[in-house]
This record gives structure tokens, C-alpha cells and sequence, in this order.
């Protein structure tokens, strides 16, 4: 049988043995959420489902999009007898939004809460190798809970920017059998001005003295390995210096990428684990009102992109969707995208890393009303999730920037100081969980984190004067084009507008009953090529300006402001809108 998106899930963290359980699961939805009292953690259950599509999906097989607060999942999984004294892991991509598991109707470790970042539960004392278990999984997805859900609706209908919601698992699951200490998820940190990798490895469960040695490689070459002893500490931190010769940067459209394995012996020197990984030696740093990339300015030509599928909605219907979006991309002149309102799945970010394709790196926390009651609340829900995604996500070279949220505003001007709490925590949170990359304390509307390296701005005017009217001084601006005056000023921060563009265009003007973009449509195919390059003149000319972000690289159901259709088609000839971006920015003059 073939299984769905069967490629391994983790790049940078790659074993060699592991188990796949995406395919048909039994499945059962549970309205009521009254599945545990009635015994569903160790039955079977009605329904097929096709993991790790959600179930309102197409790829699922049930494609039911009306809501429900909470669905059921159930299937045996055989456990190989040569996974004997080991650990064996279960980790789930993402499941939306409170995960339980039971193995045989014994609960297997705490509920995880997060409906987009990635987890892991050691299976190991719920499990016999050579034996079969029913495993059962429950994912309460409240759609009224206050919590991250980016795009997702909240009600059985679209609207405006809010599409089909994503409902339980919706990224791969696998098993993993390691050693009873093993290899974490190493952090690699690259150090260009010293041609070099700093490598902070994690040790899980030591018990005794261990040697980690890490090698670096330069296609398949050995060019430098370091060990370390670890005894006390659950950490080794190993410094890589590479060879003046084999120094080699990761730079947008000219990636390069050097393998690196990761091996842990024990005491006696017996080898105990290995992990294969990779790693771009890049550095992101900021320059007065510059943003640079190893040193450079380099103009940030970004598209939005919502990574949404008409079949698999959140999910790619498969690894090669992954590297085309990626293709569109630049194949229409950009050299990077907002990963939008969504944590994308790590392969996403693997083919932007060996592509040379820029990310910045957002979170979905659309949905939230600062309000003093929900406050605490949502600070400790969004702070717990988005640093789940830096600390699985910080290791990839194409990352250069993080977004942690978007077009936030206080529903109430009394909520303000609610709003400013949480945007200066997942601030002041991100920049301790990462001091190499430069933090967006919100995109478009609101700033109001005096430690935000970087300013913004939306803004969907159509006419380019007006546009540029409007950016005229980025030094001592405030964001004030969505109408709020609770802006602190940019201060001379590096500036980009993050969201323009947006026009809609439905191939033969026959414009389906509900679709929108912003502002008026173009008449004509021309028209459209006409506007779109002269918005992009205006900040490529713009000396201080260092990015932009057009709406958006496809059509997502109504949203029909796309370069391409929401199943991929290009709507128009990508060298005319690459040519209009190909000129050098002011900035990089």
C-alpha cells in the first residue's frame, strides 16, 4: 500500500529507522464530547480517515466541513521486535488543537495544547516490541476557545479572509525507536565572520559519561569534526570551524548547504546514536535602516504565501506541491515569502533551504480579543505554542526573520494595554530564544514594542501615487494607514511594507458570486502588469526601504487576489511580473 506524503518528516533531525502511520485510521466525531465516558479510548470506531488529512479535507475521504468541537481517531500499530530496549517515540507533525493519546485504553502522557507546532510522547513504558496496541487519539478543537487558529473560520461559512478550519491531525505521525539516551533535535547556529558552526546538542535521558562528535561535511567530504565529553550535563556545545578553503555562504537563488552528522558514543566508545542534519552558513544583521543577508543588502522581494490546498486545505497533498509553490515563487521574480498565518511543516522550510528561498517565520494567532479577562489566557497559550515553533524551526538557514503576530488591534481602546502585554512578551520571549535573527513585534496596525527590530506596514492602495505618497519619510513614520494613532513611531528601524498589492484577477472576468480582492480590479491583463509594476517601483526605488510583501502568490477560495489559481495555474506570464522586480533597489545601490 502507499501512504500519503510518505517522505520523512524532519530534514534536520533524520534517523534511519522509523515507522510511518499516515494512511486509513478509524475515525469518529464526537459533537457532544462524550466519546471517554462511553469507552471510545479502546473500541473501534465508525468511520474511515486518510492521515494526516483533516477531515474536512477531500484527501481525508469524508470532506465534512460543517464544525465540531471535537473528533476520534483509532488504530493498531505493531510494534517491531527489533525495536527491543529502546525508547519508542510518537510524534505528530501538528494536530488541531488538544491531543490525548491512549495506547489500549491507558492514557499515554498528558494532553499536548497546540493546534500548529509539533510534539513528541515517549511511548516506551506503553509499548512491548513484537506485540500490537490500539492506539487512540482525541483532538478537541474548540472553535469558540480562544486560541491560535490563523485563518481558520469560526462558523460553517467563509468570509472575508477566514476559510474551511482544520479539525485534528493534519501532519504526518510516526514512530521512532532511539537509544535509551539519545541525540535531541540539535540546534546549529552559523557563525560567518568566524567560518564556522556553533552545535548545541541536547542529550535526552543521560545517565552516565558520553562522547557527541559532530562532522561536518562538504558533499560527502569530511572538512572538520570536533567531540566533546559530556558527564554531568545533558548538553554538549561543539564548535565547528571550517577550513578558509571550504567556506562556502547560503545566499537567496544560491543556496549552499553542508551536511552534518551527529553521533553519540558511550563511555567504552561504543557508538550508541547517530542523527544526519544540515546546516546554511548565513547571517542575518541589521545595518541603521538596512536589513542584511551575509553582510549585504539585499531587497526582500516577498510574496504572501497561505500554504492552503483545495484538496488538503492546511496540508500539501504532497512533498513535490511543497517545492512547486516554492517554484511559482520565483519563478515570478521573488526571492522569498511571508509563510502566513500558518506554521508550515518542516519540509516547506527544508525545500526553501536548499532552494535559497527567504522566510520569514509567522504565527498563526489570528482571532483573539484583548480583553482584560482573556489576557493571561491568551499570553500563556500563544507564548507556549510560538516558542515550540523558534525552538523546532531556529536551525534553518532560509528563516531570516520572525513574525510572532499580524494585524492585531484592540477591540477596545481600554484593551490596548492587554494587546501591548502580549506583543511585548512574544517579543522580548522570541529574541531570548533567539538572538540571531531580528523580531517584527506586529505586522501591519499595531507597534507597540519598543524592542521590535524591524517596522511595518499594510497598505492596499491601488493607485502608486497615493502609495507613494504616503511613505514619503520611513525614518520618523507611524503606521497610521489602517487608521489607528496607538502606533509608536519607526524611529529609523528597518522598513518594509509587508502587505500591498492584492488585485483580483478571475481569468475571462466571469467573477464568481463572493469573490474579492482589494480595491478595483484591473480591466485587462495589461492593466493589471501596469499596476503591479509601478507599486513595486515605488519601495524598490524607495532608499529607505529595505522589503516588500505582495498579496498573494495563489487564489485561497473566495480570495481570488492570487498570482496563480487556487489549484495552481498561472493567470499570467511570470517573466512580466519577474522583469518588474528584476532592477536593483535603492537599497542595495
Amino acid at each position: 500500500m502507499t501512504l500519503p506524503r510518505p517522505e520523512y518528516p524532519r530534514p534536520q533531525t533524520r534517523r534511519e529507522t522509523w515507522l510511518n502511520l499516515n494512511g486509513p485510521w478509524q475515525f469518529a466525531e464526537d459533537p457532544q464530547q462524550t466519546g471517554q465516558e462511553e469507552g471510545w479510548v479502546d473500541t473501534d470506531l465508525p468511520e474511515t480517515i486518510q492521515v494526516p488529512f483533516c477531515r474536512e479535507s477531500e484527501l481525508s475521504g469524508i470532506a465534512r466541513t460543517t464544525q465540531c468541537p471535537c473528533v476520534w481517531y483509532s488504530r493498531r500499530i505493531e510494534i517491531p521486535e527489533n525495536w527491543s530496549g529502546q525508547r519508542i517515540l510518537l510524534h505528530f507533525g501538528a494536530a488541531d488543537y488538544v491531543t490525548e493519546c491512549w495506547i489500549d485504553g491507558a492514557s499515554a502522557a498528558p494532553p499536548h495544547r497546540g493546534g500548529h507546532s509539533s510534539f513528541t510522547l515517549d511511548l516506551t513504558e506503553s509499548v512491548s516490541p513484537g506485540h500490537s496496541h490500539r492506539l487512540t487519539v482525541r483532538c478537541e478543537d474548540d472553535p469558540a476557545l480562544p486560541k491560535p487558529h490563523g485563518k481558520q473560520r469560526r462558523t460553517n461559512q467563509n468570509s472575508g479572509c477566514h476559510y474551511v478550519q482544520t479539525t485534528g491531525i493534519w501532519q504526518t505521525v510516526w514512530l521512532e525507536p532511539v537509544p535509551l539516551c539519545y541525540l535531541d533535535r540539535p540546534r546549529i547556529t552559523p557563525q560567518v565572520d568566524a567560518g564556522a558552526f556553533l552545535i548545541e546538542q541536547k542529550l535526552c535521558h543521560p545517565t552516565d559519561t558520553y562522547v557527541v562528535e559532530a562532522t561536518v561535511k562538504r558533499e560527502g567530504n569530511p572538512v572538520c569534526t570536533v567531540e566533546q565529553k559530556v558527564q554531568t550535563e545533558s548538553q554538549a556545545t561543539l564548535w565547528l570551524p571550517l577550513p578558509e578553503s571550504d567556506r562556502v555562504l547560503w545566499e537567496p537563488g544560491a543556496p549552499f548547504l553542508y551536511e552534518i552528522e551527529l553521533r553519540l558514543l558511550d563511555a567504552d566508545g561504543v557508538h550508541i546514536d547517530r542523527v544526519e542534519s544540515y546546516a546554511g552558513l548565513r547571517s542575518v544583521s541589521i545595518q541603521g535602516h538596512r536589513v542584511l543577508i551575509n553582510g549585504k543588502s539585499i531587497f526582500q522581494r516577498l510574496i504572501l504565501d497561505q500554504g492552503y490546498y483545495p484538496d488538503g486545505l492546511l496540508t500539501a497533498p504532497s512533498d513535490e506541491a511543497l517545492i512547486e509553490d516554492i517554484r511559482i515563487g520565483m519563478q515570478h521574480g521573488f526571492n522569498g515569502a511571508r509563510f502566513h498565518q500558518k506554521i508550515f511543516e518542516e519540509r516547506a522550510l527544508y525545500h526553501a533551504d536548499r532552494l535559497g528561498y527567504l522566510v520569514w517565520g509567522e504565527f498563526p494567532d489570528w482571532g483573539p480579543e484583548f480583553q482584560h479577562d482573556e489576557a493571561k489566557t491568551i499570553n500563556a497559550r500563544w507564548i507556549e505554542e510560538w516558542l515550540e515553533e523558534v525552538e523546532r524551526d531556529v536551525s534553518h538557514p532560509c528563516i531570516i526573520g520572525w513574525c510572532p503576530l499580524n494585524e492585531q488591534r484592540p477591540q477596545n481602546p481600554t484593551h490596548l494595554a492587554e494587546l501591548e502585554t502580549v506583543q511585548r512578551s512574544l517579543v522580548l520571549a522570541t529574541k531570548l530564544a533567539d538572538r540571531t535573527r531580528p523580531v517584527l513585534d506586529g505586522s501591519g496596525w499595531i507597534h507597540r514594542c519598543p524592542e521590535s527590530d524591524i517596522y511595518d506596514d499594510h497598505n492596499y492602495e491601488q493607485d502608486p501615487e497615493k502609495l507613494a505618497a504616503h511613505y514619503t519619510d520611513l525614518k520618523n513614520f507611524s503606521a497610521t494607514s489602517q487608521g489607528s494613532q496607538d502606533n509608536l513611531p519607526s524611529k529609523g528601524k528597518p522598513f518594509m511594507l509587508s502587505e500591498l498589492g492584492g488585485m483580483v484577477w478571475v481569468e475571462g472576468k466571469e467573477k464568481p458570486d463572493g469573490a474579492w480582492g482589494y480595491g478595483s480590479a484591473p480591466t485587462s491583463k495589461e492593466e493589471y502588469i501596469d499596476r503591479f509594476t509601478r507599486q513595486c517601483q515605488v519601495f524598490l526605488d524607495h532608499p529607505d526601504c529595505f522589503g516588500y510583501c505582495i498579496t498573494q502568490l495563489t487564489d485561497v477560495f473566495q480570495e481570488m487576489n492570487g498570482l496563480v489559481t487556487f489549484d495552481r495555474q498561472r493567470k499570467f506570464d511570470p517573466e512580466a511580473l519577474r522583469t518588474a522586480q528584476a532592477r536593483p533597489a535603492a537599497i542595495e545601490r
